[in-house]
């Protein structure tokens, strides 16, 4: 069956006419006809059989026979799907011996369907993978261009720019900026590719060449495959950079500015899976985010050579939250305050034993260790928009975790205090003894944990997190030295709830229902008091609260805590 050359801009430029097959069948025609072109209009002299023979008998040596065509055509759906057809081809079979001129021109025709002007009609398309068709065409001829000068080569369009220069192992660390435009009109998005020294010494003494290319917006329309696990879209936020290296090295850096800079997009760096038609975040990891850029340490393969960073899909609404942080905090350090107002006021009255003196001892240092958490914690927020690398970050960081891993201690060793009282009845310890246990795992056991923290995370920058002044999770795990500390004292808490428990209900033989229901009102009174006392909210809330709310989760609630076990205690 005889089909027509279903592009408009094959019209406007005879010489293209002849870019058909023998069978009289248009090798090139994948899209619905915007101007139909029928063959037998065409009386061609000389038949070519292809469009790869077309191009080098006319233009072969910079391929500048099909950018009036093409620029002076319409970006609509079947035209785009028809120059993505055109441009695959020509990466195909005529990417030897790529030169600049060569490039430029096949960066004008791909630029042409980049323009902002045209990405709404991406969506038309009938074949969704069009767009990753085009990134990989665009990386195998980029990949056959030939450097020409030890200088730095590129190639400038709108919206897919090329750079290119020669490097070997004796090469010091370098890099690849890009600044180009979303549109016509705003300002340059920032990118970076840099290659680490460590990595150049591998190659070896005789030149090579790396290659970059950039994209500002083919984000917008590369369309991934389906995945089962991802329900959610995931836009592109910043640049994509395609980059073609030696096979021996294995791994770059990339800076990337973000296209959308409020504070709950959080970015996410990936890479593009060439096979799978898909990105991939395992292949990268992030070393940096801060509020308008990221920086990400990815790995380079054949089949990921191209990368970005992700915008997550799920947004917290910052006000929502920051009204939360303020208000609970506020409520915590009024309670805070109130509690040691009471301990001051009826002490003399409540500390008639050993016992006694030091549970209130216990709630006093817990009331000012979160006290002086809570007042670290608004430090912190005054330092989350800078450089988490700030000298200034890390310390408050380290003040906030050492504090809020007393509070921790300090319940843990009031439960033993409860355990001892229960367990131990005819023996007693000194008070300067159970002083000195109590400050040693109050603030001594924090501050080994604290200090080691530090000194172990900080020289490989993973001690805090890129958008905050806390303990980093991503890199290092150093938010373990805070997790794993509290759910034990909150474990063993837990455990001395249930041994009160059991210690206070004494049955015995031929007890009435009645004797019965007392026991179980005793031992619900007992839970009531020693959950709060004892901080087991903080487990509850630990498995309620997500972990993206960072640490304004759950210290707004530790004041209340404390003033409700100061009342009780007060009361008795």
């Amino acid at each position: 069956m005889r089909r027509d050359i279903t592009i408009s801009v094959l019209k406007r430029n005879p010489r293209l006419k002849v870019y058909k097959d023998s069978d009289s069948a248009s090798r090139l025609s994948i899209a619905a006809a915007s101007i139909p072109l029928h063959i037998p209009d065409f009386q061609a002299p000389d038949p070519i059989k292809s469009v790869s023979q077309g191009i080098r008998k006319h233009c072969p040596v910079d391929y500048a026979c099909i950018i009036d065509a093409v620029e002076s055509s319409e970006a609509t759906s079947g035209n785009i799907a028809f120059i993505v057809e055109l441009l695959r081809n020509i990466s195909t079979d005529l990417s030897d011996n790529v030169t600049q001129e060569k490039m430029k021109s096949y960066s004008k025709v791909a630029s042409h369907i980049l323009d902002p002007a045209a990405i709404s009609n991406w969506a038309f398309i009938p074949d969704k993978n069009v767009s990753s068709d085009l990134l990989q065409s665009v990386n195998l001829f980029a990949g056959q261009l030939s450097i020409q000068n030890e200088s730095e080569n590129t190639v400038d369009e709108f919206f897919i720019q090329t750079k290119g220069f020669y490097i070997n192992h004796n090469t010091s660390e370098k890099s690849f900026n890009f600044s180009m435009s979303m549109n016509n009109t705003r300002e340059g998005v920032l990118g970076m590719i840099e290659i680490p020294r460590h990595e150049l010494q591998k190659l070896p003494p005789n030149a090579s060449q790396g290659i970059s290319v950039a994209f500002p917006t083919l984000g917008a329309v590369l369309k991934e495959a389906h995945l089962e696990n991802v329900s959610l879209p995931r836009p592109v936020n910043g640049l994509i950079l395609s980059v073609i290296l030696p096979d021996r090295l294995k791994q770059i850096l990339l800076t990337f500015e973000k296209i959308n800079r409020s504070r709950n997009s959080r970015a996410q760096c990936v890479g593009w899976h060439s096979r799978k038609r898909r990105w991939d975040e395992n292949v990268c990891e992030m070393m940096l985010e801060v509020t308008d850029k990221v920086k990400c340490r990815c790995n380079y393969t054949r089949v990921m050579m191209s990368f970005s960073i992700l915008m997550s899909p799920i947004s917290i609404d910052d006000k929502v939250l920051d009204y939360i942080t303020h208000i609970g905090l506020s409520i915590s350090i009024v309670s805070l305050i109130l509690c040691l107002l009471i301990e001051a006021t009826v002490w003399s009255r409540v500390v008639v034993t050993e016992i006694s003196y030091m549970r209130h001892v216990c709630i006093v240092n817990i009331a000012v260790s979160l006290l002086t958490a809570n007042v670290w914690f608004i430090i912190a927020s005054n330092f989350s928009e800078k450089a988490p690398d700030d000298h200034w970050c890390v310390a408050v960081t380290f003040f906030s975790h050492f504090f809020y891993l007393s509070v921790f201690f300090w319940m843990l060793f009031k439960a033993l205090l409860i355990l001892y009282g229960i367990l131990v009845v005819f023996r007693r310890m000194m008070k300067s003894r159970m002083i000195a246990t109590g400050f040693a795992i109050g603030y001594g056991c924090p501050l080994v944990i604290a200090v080691t923290t530090v000194s172990v995370t900080v020289p490989e920058k993973g001690y805090v997190r890129p958008d905050a002044c806390w303990l980093n999770w991503d890199n290092s795990k150093a938010l373990l030295a805070f997790a794993i500390p509290a759910l034990f004292t909150v474990a063993v808490n837990l455990t001395v709830v249930f041994v009160v428990a059991l210690n206070t209900q004494r049955p015995s033989m031929g007890s009435s229902k009645s004797q019965d229901v007392a026991v179980m009102m005793r031992i619900s009174k007992n839970v009531a008091i020693l959950t709060p006392l004892l901080g087991l909210t903080w487990g509850v809330l630990h498995l309620i609260v997500r972990n993206h709310y960072g640490s304004q989760d759950k210290r707004c609630f530790e004041g209340e805590d404390d003033f409700i076990e100061g009342e009780i205690k007060g009361s008795r």
